[in-house]
């Protein structure tokens, strides 16, 4: 019975000029597979992680520990420049307003590909501060999720590790990252002006971009704070298929590499699920 659904699913696929593997999180073998690689991985190692890995065209899904919440760190960013990109959106801003005598693109830059936090205080004060970054995040339905302090208030604090503010799941950040993608938040001109950003990120070369193949095209934003070690993004597959993928880790030790053996096991096994559902189709014809 699972044979002609998943032949369906193929066509359908095929007539979007697009393979893809059977919907449903962790529904394939490749994917089901990566849960139990990851689970093994993460057992071998100190501290504590949360991964969540989503792919964009079909929507399955793969998490370990995908509900517990963790600090965002600098990844809250993401969400500071969606804020600002959706007023640009709206007409109530643009990319060429001052911020403390810099643009707002210059501002933007400075925060995502540079990680600046003086710019992305400076960026939330013009939007109205965390609280209009959470009044967003509700507005656009992602739960999981919140914004309490500036940037700079959050180091004060060293980030309070135990305690509720700041924080989101891997669920919910790979939920951010779908909705930027997809476009129902983001006008197609303010996605293409972020991801451009983020493909240039400078940070964290360790973690995510760090085992992928050379070529790979990765997106994404890190986030460090003491004890904390995270980074979210996109990483693109050779047969285009975009995969969101977060990464929090806390506590323990070489973090940094564990992110980026996490961010090849997910690559490969996405890149099997596709080989092997194109395999099935050619079986099937």
């Amino acid at each position: 019975m699972r044979v002609p659904l998943l032949f369906r699913l193929l066509l359908s696929g095929i007539a979007a000029s697009f393979l893809v593997p059977a919907p449903a999180a962790a529904s394939s073998s490749e994917l089901v597979g990566l849960e139990r690689e990851l689970s093994t991985l993460l057992a071998q190692r100190s501290g504590e992680y949360g991964i969540a890995a989503l792919d964009l065209r079909d929507g399955s899904t793969v998490a370990i520990n995908g509900d517990i919440s963790f600090p965002m760190a600098s990844t809250v960013k993401l969400a500071v420049a969606a804020t600002y990109l959706a007023q640009v959106d709206q007409g109530r801003r643009t990319l060429g307003d001052m911020i403390s005598g810099r643009t707002a693109a210059k501002v933007l830059e400075l925060m995502i590909i540079h990680s600046d936090n003086y710019a992305t205080d400076q960026l939330l004060a013009n939007v109205g501060g965390p609280a209009a970054v959470q009044q967003w995040l509700w507005s656009q339905k992602i739960a999981g999720m919140r914004v309490d302090r500036t940037i700079a208030q959050l180091l004060r604090e060293r980030g309070h590790l135990a305690d509720s503010k700041d924080i989101a799941t891997p669920i919910a950040m790979v939920g951010l990252l779908s909705k930027l993608d997809n476009g129902t938040v983001l006008s197609a001109q303010s996605r293409t002006f972020l991801f451009d950003l983020m493909r240039r990120c400078q940070t964290g070369t360790r973690r995510i971009r760090a085992l992928l193949p050379a070529g790979t095209l990765v997106e994404n934003k890190t986030g460090t704070l003491d004890g904390v070690t995270n980074d979210v993004g996109f990483i693109t597959m050779p047969d285009g298929r975009r995969v969101a993928i977060a990464v929090f880790a806390r506590g323990g030790r070489d973090r940094q590499p564990v992110i980026a053996e996490v961010s090849r096991a997910i690559y490969d096994r996405f890149a099997d699920s596709a080989r092997n559902a194109l395999a099935l189709f050619m079986r099937m014809r």
